[in-house]
């Protein structure tokens, strides 16, 4: 049946005989066959080399579709649930829905829709059967991703509060390169928020004509004007995603420059900007990402309590400033501030006379003072930053809208040291955690550890590519890539026990096993002149420690095309909720060195049995 019909849908584009590269190329397209360029130009040259042509006929083209397209794992499996090998009647399919793809609850009527949605012969269509070619194209669909269908829409409860998810958020959002000399861009946040970032972070700076600029504070980045970042988050901000955008100010400018701020959000943002609590003027519970659709919030210092802002809300507040004391939490030595200066001028030594031989002084809490211009605090509503100095305080003293930023290296600490307290905190509060600043080269830490306590807002630097931004990437491709992801009950329960070094009760063990049967079309390798790759797939978990590991598959010599492992791995999960599955493909180029091919990372509950 399939060679009658392929003869049939491309006998007219050999009217004149014979096809050149390009031509194939087209009617692959038309056949509607994913494939690789490498890969077709390989196998058409080993064709044409043996007739000295640059040429094939009808039949060279069949020869070429049946290798690239008629995948011999896919014909074993066809043949199990086919008895006659020709065509699979609607009860066969079916069987092969159920047993093969533990779709347990498979009906006829959802075979008969993959017939008519995959079979491309027109009268085995007809007669409800599907054939061999309609099998392909089922297997290669979408419908048969690893990644599980309902999860590619919002399926979650999005009328919790906002501290209850995970929020996809951005580290120097403006960088497209590295934080020494690289360029400030726009296109830093048309990009984060096109994969559906909903935390940016714009670090402010007075600029001339009064107009406040975009960079990272003393190095020697490009800088962009305040305005235009502006412009490029109303424009974008939810195309990729409903859900609130929260933009996080690290705010150096002056009070009349922090004015022309205010100014710029409103007027730019207009409805969108969020100036006003939704319903009870007094909170006491975050709203949920739900009740702040298509919002745009602003986080940063703010003066007095949102109760005082919308007293004052009709009144022109421009001019107006207020100040902040912090202490300034001297504790930490490893942790530069986020925007340190990374070359302070280094302190005068005193003359002899006046060096001491005692013991240095402890130092002292110094107290900060920070000028804000009301009209900006007042634009300040569930996301008020909040300096951190430790747990008990704020249990203490901490309102549900303050948010607190702690840098990696103190984050880790508490991580290691009171993983309860902390996942106590961040029940209750908002947490961000943002890298060390003497990652200069914009490298990111591993977001997984501070999942695994429950903080909302790990940012990246979602400029630099790498293991930490593919599992950013993969933990949010659930709930539909919008950014949001509800956190497991027991990082949400304000009476939480849990611990990612112990996690006792909280554990709901799962057995996964994986079947790695073969690869298709891989890339081919950088010192291959032709098709060739050496490759091995690594699956790796990633989650609570108990959970991490990496299992190692064989080395398949010289075949990119079509590899084949039929090699099985079995994994024991403690906390599933918490863990992500990595597949990396590499090539094994010599005994130490191997090189990146491709990878896929989601989170082990979105992956799809079958």
């Amino acid at each position: 049946i399939s060679h009658t019909w392929l003869l049939s849908v491309i006998q007219n584009d050999f009217s004149t005989g014979k096809i050149d590269l390009d031509s194939t190329l087209k009617l692959l397209e038309k056949l509607q066959i994913p494939f690789d360029f490498a890969h077709v130009k390989h196998v058409f040259k080993k064709v044409v080399d043996k007739r000295r042509t640059h040429m094939i006929g009808i039949e060279d083209f069949r020869a070429i579709y049946q290798t690239i397209v008629h995948r011999p794992e896919f014909h074993e499996l066809f043949r199990a649930y086919s008895p006659d090998c020709k065509i699979l009647t609607i009860n066969q399919l079916t069987d092969f829905l159920r047993r093969g793809q533990f779709e347990t609850e498979a009906s006829e009527i959802a075979a008969l829709e993959i017939i008519l949605k995959y079979e491309p012969i027109e009268e085995v269509r007809k007669r409800r059967h599907m054939s061999f070619e309609g099998f392909i194209r089922y297997l290669n669909s979408e419908d048969c991703s690893v990644f599980k269908r309902d999860h590619r829409t919002v399926y979650q409860d999005m009328n919790q509060p906002l501290c209850d998810y995970f929020i996809s958020s951005s580290h120097n959002t403006y960088l497209i390169s590295d934080q020494l000399i690289g360029p400030s861009h726009l296109w830093g946040y048309t990009s984060a928020l096109l994969k559906g970032c909903r935390c940016l972070e714009i670090d402010c700076w007075d600029g001339t004509n009064n107009e406040p600029v975009v960079y990272h504070g003393h190095t020697l980045t490009s800088k962009i004007p305040f305005r235009s970042v502006i412009q490029v988050i109303n424009k974008y901000a939810f195309v990729a995603s409903d859900y609130p955008v929260v933009l996080s100010l690290e705010n150096h400018c002056s009070p009349k420059q922090q004015d022309v701020m205010a100014e710029c959000l409103e007027t730019i943002l207009g409805d969108k900007l969020l100036s006003s609590t939704i319903g009870d003027t007094e909170v006491t519970q975050l709203p949920s990402p739900e009740a702040l659709k298509f919002k745009i919030l602003v986080k940063n210092k703010k003066v007095g309590t949102i109760e005082e802002s919308m007293l004052r809300r009709n009144h022109d507040r421009h001019g107006e400033t207020g100040e902040l004391c912090e202490f300034e939490n001297m504790t930490d030595e490893d942790e530069l501030d986020e925007k340190t200066p990374l070359h302070p001028k280094s302190p005068r030594l005193k003359r002899k006379s006046e060096r001491r031989l005692s013991p240095p002084p402890r130092k002292k809490a110094k107290i900060k003072k920070t000028k804000v211009a009301i009209a900006l605090s007042d634009l300040v509503i569930y996301t008020k930053s909040e300096k951190f100095v430790s747990f008990e305080h704020s249990l203490a003293h901490q309102k549900c809208y303050e948010n607190n930023s702690i840098g990696e290296v103190q984050a880790r600490k508490f991580v290691k040291h009171s993983a309860k307290q902390f996942v106590s905190h961040t029940s209750r509060f908002i947490t961000r955690i943002y890298p060390k600043g003497t990652r200069m080269n914009s490298s990111n830490y591993n977001p997984q550890d501070f999942w695994n306590v429950g903080c909302q807002m790990v940012a990246l630097n979602f400029q630099t590519p790498g293991v930490q931004m593919e599992l950013q990437n993969g933990k949010f491709l659930d709930n539909g890539g919008c950014g949001y992801i509800l956190k497991p009950e027991f990082l949400r329960n304000h009476n939480s026990m849990f611990s990612p070094y112990d996690v006792g009760s909280y554990s709901k063990q799962m057995c996964l096993s994986i079947t790695l049967i073969s690869g298709h079309q891989l890339p081919p390798s950088n010192l291959s002149k032709t098709n060739k790759a050496d490759p091995f797939v690594q699956i790796e978990i990633y989650g609570v420690p108990e959970d991490q590991v990496k299992k190692k598959s064989s080395v398949i010599k010289s075949n990119a095309l079509s590899p084949r492992w039929d090699e099985i791995f079995t994994f024991t999960i403690q906390v599933p909720e918490l863990a992500l599955i990595r597949f990396c493909v590499e090539d094994e180029i010599s005994l130490v060195a191997n090189e990146f091919l491709g990878q896929y990372t989601l989170p082990l509950l979105s992956l799809n049995k079958g």
